[in-house]
């Protein structure tokens, strides 16, 4: 399976970003995740979808001002970040894993993305 995320970008602190990830095939495509990580640091769980997209589960530091969602129809994974603060600024990698429920922790996860920067300026 194949992940190609895309979407980041350069924001004012305060501003919107809306990530995609597109999963090319549904066959194999369980969980998914968004992970990030910023300079110098380790990648940080940051949200997660199970495959009918009806379960979700968010970490507190993005809780409230990011949405994960999925389009089983058009293979593609978002995460709607909204109210952006500098310290979100990381490369963000989407993940997927075979089996249908969510989860946090990287290893549960199989396939990863190439990942894509968002920069939020103060």
């Amino acid at each position: 399976v194949q992940l190609q995320a895309s979407g980041g970008g350069l924001v004012q602190a305060g501003g919107s970003l809306r990530l995609s990830c597109a999963f090319g095939r549904s066959f194999g495509v369980g969980g998914m995740a968004w992970f990030r990580q910023a300079p110098g640091k380790e990648r940080e769980f940051a949200a997660t979808i199970n495959q009918s997209g009806g379960d979700t589960f968010y970490a507190n530091s993005v809780k409230g001002r990011f949405t994960i969602s999925r389009d089983n129809v058009k293979n593609t994974m978002y995460l709607q970040m909204n109210s952006l603060k500098p310290e979100d600024t990381a490369v963000y990698f989407c993940a997927a894993r075979n089996q249908p429920t969510i989860r946090r922790s990287r290893a549960d996860f199989i396939y990863w993305g190439q990942g894509t920067q968002v920069t939020v300026s103060s």
